[in-house]
């Protein structure tokens, strides 16, 4: 018995101390009282579980906010049923069966709150960082806390991290995959967990919930920057753009696509039926990788979206909520959401010279955003600067 019980504690320490470390190997004295300190931490939090569900906000005080739609999240139960009078269509029986649910359920719009960070938002923040993930997405999340998503203020500018999620799609590990994601919110609070579950279809689901949240408690939050959890970005470009574009209304920048037709081949990931969307083009977009946006648009793009059905892809569903405001979505060349250059093998992709005068680049595991972080902050000489502020 005796036995049984130290090996118990002793797998429970090695899962905590693995889930602290996650996937980065940071050394010296700061990580060691680190590590010591949340040990403390996590031992008090399986003992008492703190209640988070306290929501505070504060009135805007930058004159820039639009009148807020509400002030807390006000779904609290989910209440959805399938619209079973599609069902007798010909066109929707040929569809394949991921479209068919996407369909029977695109009216259930929004789900109740899990996980709520409105102080977020409080007081001044210029920008805030949202990132899309998954639960067991750990690594990803904990690499960009600890790079170029640090919560950190410059020259005067507070900077905010948050990542988004619904509920895991593995059912057997559901219940574990919750556990330890209220453990790193304990730690870290910065997720925001709405009661969906996370599939690529539901991703504009997780753009409608945001802006919604966003529009609820964020009325003097100044810029946004919307992301995948696997993209380099320099926050010192990002914010070294945002200064040269102050004057700029409705800002809207990234990686755009114009003219992008759908894609009719049912093998590709983005197969849209002509059911879903007839039309030969998209409206033009933003490559959902990265890109910054104003805050005040954020909240009209909230009350225009409420006007438009759901689609499956949320970069083109974003691009049709601007086409609804007749907005265009300025193309800048330091937003690099299919990478550096097209071919794939080019050594150029990996030359920290172009990611120091990038300001987001897509499609980095964890352990390549790492090194390439490294890499740009070191003693980096280039010859070749390819010019930030470059629209080619």
């Amino acid at each position: 018995m005796y036995k049984t019980v130290v090996l118990m504690f002793l797998v429970a320490m090695l899962i905590i101390s693995v889930f602290q470390r996650g996937f980065l190997n940071i050394r010296g004295d700061t990580q060691i009282e680190r590590n010591a300190r949340m040990q403390k931490e996590a031992i008090q939090y399986w003992k008492v579980k703190p209640n988070k569900s306290a929501e505070t906000t504060e009135e805007p005080t930058n004159g820039r906010n639009i009148q807020t739609v509400t002030k807390t999240w006000d779904i609290t139960s989910t209440n959805c049923s399938a619209n079973l009078h599609l069902n007798s269509t010909e066109d929707f029986i040929a569809l394949e069966q991921n479209f068919q649910q996407f369909l029977l359920y695109r009216h259930c719009r929004y789900f109740p709150i899990i996980m709520n960070h409105p102080e977020k938002c409080s007081g001044e923040v210029y920008l805030l960082i949202v990132i899309k993930s998954i639960i067991s997405q750990h690594d990803r999340r904990e690499v960009i806390r600890q790079t170029w998503g640090k919560e950190q203020i410059l020259d005067g500018k507070k900077v905010k991290l948050l990542f988004l999620l619904g509920t895991s799609s593995n059912k057997a590990e559901m219940a574990n995959h919750q556990k330890l994601l209220e453990y790193e919110d304990y730690i870290y609070g910065d997720i925001l967990q709405w009661d969906f579950m996370d599939t690529f279809f539901n991703l504009t689901l997780k753009e409608t919930h945001f802006l919604k949240w966003f529009s609820t408690y964020c009325g003097n939050v100044r810029y946004i920057f919307k992301g995948d959890d696997d993209v380099f970005v320099s926050i010192t470009n990002v914010l070294e753009f945002l200064e040269s574009s102050k004057d700029t209304k409705d800002l809207f920048a990234g990686d755009v696509l114009f003219k992008a037709k759908p894609i009719r081949r049912k093998q590709n990931k983005y197969y849209i039926p002509p059911m879903l969307y007839n039309k030969t083009y998209y409206p033009p977009y933003a490559g959902g990788g990265g890109f910054l946006m104003d805050g005040l648009l954020a909240q009209r793009l909230y009350l225009t979206s409420e006007t438009l059905e759901l689609f499956p892809i949320d970069d083109v569903f974003l691009g049709m909520c601007l086409e609804v405001l007749q907005l265009t979505p300025i193309k800048h060349g330091a937003f690099k959401t299919f990478g550096l250059v097209k071919d794939k093998n080019s050594k150029l992709n990996k030359e920290p010279c172009f990611y120091k005068s990038m300001i987001v680049v897509h499609k980095l595991l964890p352990q390549e955003l790492l090194e390439m972080w490294k890499l740009v902050h070191s003693d980096l000489v280039c010859t070749i600067n390819p010019g930030l502020l470059s629209d080619a």
